[in-house]
């Protein structure tokens, strides 16, 4: 019996120049369209491919399933300031309990007190911790942060990004990613 797989599920990890993810979370995935036009273009390396084939009058060939930038792109050193980006800094767990329900960001100096919108002042803070502490001082209400707030890099955010695999990696991916992961049957 034959599985016809659809090109939309074959998306390709893309890799930079020296084999590493352009990211991890969220992991460098182009679409199967994307892989096949860099592929023609000629900015990418085919590493892994699919066993799905693709064809026009003119050629056909197997969906890249890994692909490499011939081009190092060199990373940003440090992440823009997102609300995600310091869930993940955080690995999205409440900086005060610990808990990892019902996040939000909480200003560790308030900003009704002249606290800024900056990394070394937010932190994740679950909706409960975050209204008890309300508009006061973390030394007002004892309440302390689990970790100082600070600006990462974009290798703490990789790095905390592998603890949060996507649901779905492709067994050709393995080689090139670094999550302690069991393959589904």
């Amino acid at each position: 019996m034959t599985v016809h797989v659809s090109p939309e599920s074959c998306p390709a990890l893309v890799l930079n120049a020296d084999y590493r993810p352009l990211s991890y979370y969220p992991l460098s995935l182009w679409s199967w369209q994307d892989a096949i036009k860099a592929i023609f273009l000629e900015r990418v390396h085919v590493v892994q491919s699919y066993d799905r084939v693709i064809k026009s009058p003119s050629f056909e060939m197997f969906l890249p399933s890994v692909v490499s930038l011939k081009d190092y792109v060199k990373p940003a050193r440090y992440p823009a300031f997102t609300r995600f980006n310091v869930f993940l800094r955080d690995r999205f767990q409440c900086q005060y309990c610990g808990s990892r329900e019902d996040l939000t960001f909480d200003h560790v100096v308030p900003r009704s007190k002249g606290g800024r919108t900056t990394w070394e002042n937010v932190v994740t803070a679950c909706a409960p911790c975050n209204l008890r502490k309300a508009n006061r001082l973390t030394s007002e209400i004892r309440m302390w942060p689990l970790q100082a707030p600070y600006r990462p890099t974009v290798h703490d955010l990789h790095h905390n990004g592998r603890a949060f695999p996507p649901n779905h990696l492709h067994e050709s991916w393995l080689d090139f990613l670094y999550w302690d992961i069991e393959l589904e049957p």
